[in-house]
């Protein structure tokens, strides 16, 4: 007889145990196992939560090299079938090597389930029928589980799927995130006790109102926001380092669109505009890209939406000042030029218009399209076209992790026609689209990538601007972690463009997420060892930090209305003079509005108590030694720049603390 020690581990996720009989058959080389059902002196408890347990499997012969296992779950006659999950699977061979198979799936039918050893393998490593034929079926299975869904022409293709029930149970959300996250207005106005509120169509009548709403739940940057909302200096700063730090750049020429009076624009000591921009010190925000987007009707009125412009000056003492806003795209007598030597409420009204604008245009452009839609691109893609044993797959799959269901969610209760944003937004309804539409056709390859971002954008040298320096240095960081995994199994470009799995990955992803558009500038296809690496790290950067950068700080800058409204109901002023307190009161949105824009945001800033920090991989997918050291090494790397950015922060009036690896999350999942 021959005898294998067969060690089963069960993860820990609540419910991840069962009481159902699990048997296995051991396949290699040379053979296969006969269908074993695991049984040892705990029964049916060998198998719940958290259980290690190890059992010996005996045949006649042996069966060489082992290539997979198959594992099935059955209960007893009348008893009831549970969901199982194993975390992994270890063989040890008479001989004394040891197997790894890696599962980290829901087991919830009585099918036979089949799992690779370890070892990663593209496919022209593949070379034992057995295994190849294991793969096709892996992928016909996926398929046919994981297909792609139009939800809106112009737009990146999403998952098919009714509810999150209907996903496969690999991609839902644990128990435990289900239960602490319904994402709902009513839960979040319940949490910060708003519920009274929620119905209320009347306006604010005084800034202490809203106050006293805002108090239910503070932090300390939104106590910051609610203290220094009406200052220049932090209207500037929240290009730089708050939940849009992508729209500013560097001016070089003032554009004919906002013909500025220079004898307005007041700058320290001597200095002229046109000195100021030779020097590089003149910055640009221009939304173009809301200019004529019809606005939504809330309450029975109609709101507004501008597309402003605006310029910023780089003081001597290194704060991002604004020196002017237009709040149309098209110059004109009805469009006048704001600065800050205006009356008090005429240059407020102004930036307020202009913070409405970039909370739109961030929600839509930055956070939706830029991180959540194009994550679920990766991660459908991936689930697809790449099975589990591949070595893109066993890095990329942590960071896929809730996307597909939170995505899924957000479009029932978010976006759709009866969705939160949609009612409580200026750009909801057909304006929502409209701006998806024009984000998507000007998003470029090059915008994804944070260095080539900030190149283009010219802000190397901008003092200051933390969401850069942070940024640029997790790149590096994920970048190296990339290199030297996928260099170890590709040792040319050759290899790269050798692997169907790996082009077909890239090709949907480039057909169904850029739409076939080559204008983006996204690869059609990988070609070199290099080019693969940069764009596996642009997915993981846009899955995990760069989503944590325009996601987390929502409630900290959002949550005080004033600074930064979802809606106004009243246009912007079309001559000087005509503003007032009682002005902005009446264009601010209604109280309904703004504490359900309240209690969506405190949802989506709310971190589960599953949350998996960056970097860090509760699940073990790669078995060999160097890939091992090479996430051993990334970790350490994490480590060190969260102290220094922890160091950094000590010193900072306003933290910066988005893109500590400690508060990020491996992907997109709230």
């Amino acid at each position: 007889m021959v005898n294998y020690k067969v060690t089963v581990f069960t993860g820990h996720l609540s419910d991840s145990g069962t009481l159902n009989n699990i048997y296995i058959k051991l396949v290699g080389t040379d053979g296969e196992s006969h269908r074993h059902c695991l049984i040892d002196i705990r029964g049916a408890f060998a198998f719940i939560r958290g259980a290690e347990s190890t059992f010996t499997v005996s045949d006649h012969v042996s069966i060489g090299k082992l290539l997979l296992i198959e594992l099935e779950k059955n209960g007893p006659l009348l008893f009831p079938k549970d969901a199982w999950f194993p975390s992994k699977v270890e063989v040890e061979c008479p001989e004394g090597h040891i197997y790894n198979f890696p599962i980290y799936r829901w087991i919830s039918d009585s099918e036979v389930h089949r799992f690779r050893e370890g070892r990663a393998l593209r496919v022209f490593d593949d070379t034992h029928p057995l295994g190849l034929y294991d793969r096709q079926q892996e992928l016909s299975l996926r398929g046919q589980a994981y297909c792609w869904n139009t939800y809106a022409e112009g737009i990146p293709h999403c998952i098919k799927a009714e509810s999150p029930c209907s996903l496969p149970h690999e991609v839902q959300f644990s128990f435990t995130k289900s239960t602490e996250f319904l994402f709902t207005a009513v839960e979040g106005l319940a949490e910060l006790k708003l519920q009274g509120l929620a119905d209320c169509t009347e306006k604010w009548t005084d800034i202490e109102d809203i106050n006293r709403v805002f108090c239910c739940k503070r932090t300390d940057i939104s106590d910051y926001a609610h203290k220094h909302w009406k200052e220049d200096s932090f209207f500037g700063y929240q290009f730089l380092n708050g939940v849009n730090p992508m729209m500013i750049r560097r001016c070089s020429a003032i554009p004919e669109k906002i013909p500025v009076s220079e004898g307005l624009i007041f700058l320290p000591g001597q200095c002229t505009l046109d000195d100021e921009l030779k020097k590089g010190n003149i910055y640009l925000c221009d939304y173009k890209l809301l200019d004529g987007v019809e606005a939504n009707t809330i309450n029975g009125k109609k709101q507004y939406l501008m597309a402003p412009l605006v310029l910023l000056h780089k003081t001597p003492e290194d704060k991002m000042m604004p020196i002017a806003i237009q709040l149309k795209q098209t110059p004109g007598e009805d469009n006048p030029i704001f600065y800050p030597s205006d009356t008090e409420y005429d240059w407020l009204m102004a930036k307020i218009f202009v913070r409405s604008a970039d909370f739109n245009f961030h929600e839509l452009n930055i956070h939706l399209l830029h991180t959540h839609l194009l994550a679920e691109v990766f991660a459908v893609s991936l689930l697809r076209n790449v099975p589990m044993v591949h070595p893109l797959y066993k890095l990329l799959v942590p960071h896929t992790r809730y996307t597909l269901q939170i995505n899924l969610m957000a479009r029932k209760l978010l976006i759709s026609k009866d969705g939160s944003f949609t009612k409580f937004a200026a750009c909801g309804g057909e304006g929502m689209f409209t701006i998806l539409k024009r984000s998507m056709a000007s998003m470029t390859y090059s915008s994804l990538c944070i260095p080539d971002d900030i190149a283009e954008r010219g802000m190397e040298s901008v003092p200051n601007y933390y969401y850069r320096d942070d940024g640029l240095k997790l790149w590096d960081i994920i970048h190296s972690l990339v290199q030297g995994i996928l260099s170890y199994y590709y040792k040319s470009d050759a290899e790269v463009e050798q692997d169907s799995e790996l082009q077909k990955w890239i090709s949907d992803i480039f057909e169904h997420g850029f739409l076939s558009n080559a204008d983006t500038g996204i690869p059609q296809n990988l070609t070199t060892v290099a080019e693969m690496v940069k764009f596996v790290t642009m997915v993981i950067f846009t899955c995990s930090i760069q989503h944590a950068a325009v996601n987390s700080g929502q409630y900290d800058y959002c949550g005080w209305m004033p600074n930064a409204p979802s809606s106004l109901q009243l246009p912007p002023p079309t001559t000087k003079g005509t503003t007032s307190k009682a002005t902005m009161l009446q264009t601010f949105p209604d109280v309904n509005v703004t504490v359900n824009g309240m209690s969506t945001l405190w949802l989506l800033s709310k971190q589960s108590s599953d949350f998996v920090p960056f970097g860090q991989y509760p699940e073990d997918h790669f078995s060999e030694a160097i890939p091992c050291k090479v996430i051993k090494d990334f970790q350490g790397k994490i480590e060190v720049q969260s102290v220094i950015i922890k160091v950094r922060n000590d010193s900072l009036e306003v933290p910066y603390t988005y893109m500590d690896p400690t508060k990020e999350e491996n992907s997109v999942a709230i």
